[in-house]
């Protein structure tokens, strides 16, 4: 799906969030690629789960078409510096609720981003019939989990020793879920 494009003055920075669109998928494909080299927040080393051009391609293409998926950039002087993704399930039983996922290139930490990106996300599935928005954050992202709690969001879960991290360690994921009421 898509939604209308908001502009933001954050700090003097200026930025836009729209739908993602099909020009995009070479910018997204470079983009996550390096998010995965700038964190360990997500769930890739960089280089695994590649997608290419055209994958993002076809990403775009499903998401455009589905009511129950929603891709979103965040533009910088036509630079893509952030995304964010909704996927819903085609199965009946899961219709009513999307998985979350977002990523902000480091440089354009404390713009307000990741929040904004999250709350366009939130206003969407609020308007669309969506009942739930879930997401899973690595124990150590104390700054996204915060958000989260703000926008909604409440704890449903730990997997615990879920993800070996750099340092050789295991971490927990927390498994969080927002539903409208």
């Amino acid at each position: 799906m898509h939604i209308n494009s908001q502009e933001f003055n954050i700090n003097e920075l200026h930025y836009t969030i729209r739908s993602a669109n099909i020009e995009d998928a070479q910018a997204l494909s470079d983009l996550r690629l390096q998010l995965d080299g700038e964190t360990e927040n997500f769930d890739r080393e960089q280089g695994e789960g590649f997608i290419d051009t055209t994958g993002f391609e076809e990403i775009i293409k499903e998401d455009t078409v589905s009511p129950r998926n929603l891709c979103l950039v965040a533009v910088v002087d036509n630079r893509i510096v952030g995304f964010s993704r909704c996927e819903g399930s085609p199965l009946k039983r899961f219709a009513h609720k999307v998985e979350f996922g977002v990523g902000v290139l480091k440089e354009f930490w404390r713009y307000g981003i990741g929040k904004n990106l999250l709350k366009a996300s939130i206003e969407w599935a609020d308007t669309n019939d969506i009942k739930k928005m879930a997401l899973n954050v690595v124990e150590t992202n104390d700054k996204a989990i915060l958000l989260y709690k703000k926008l909604g969001f409440e704890v449903e879960g730990v997997l615990k020793n879920d993800k070996l991290l750099s340092d050789g360690n295991y971490y927990n994921t927390i498994v969080m879920g927002r539903i409208k009421e």
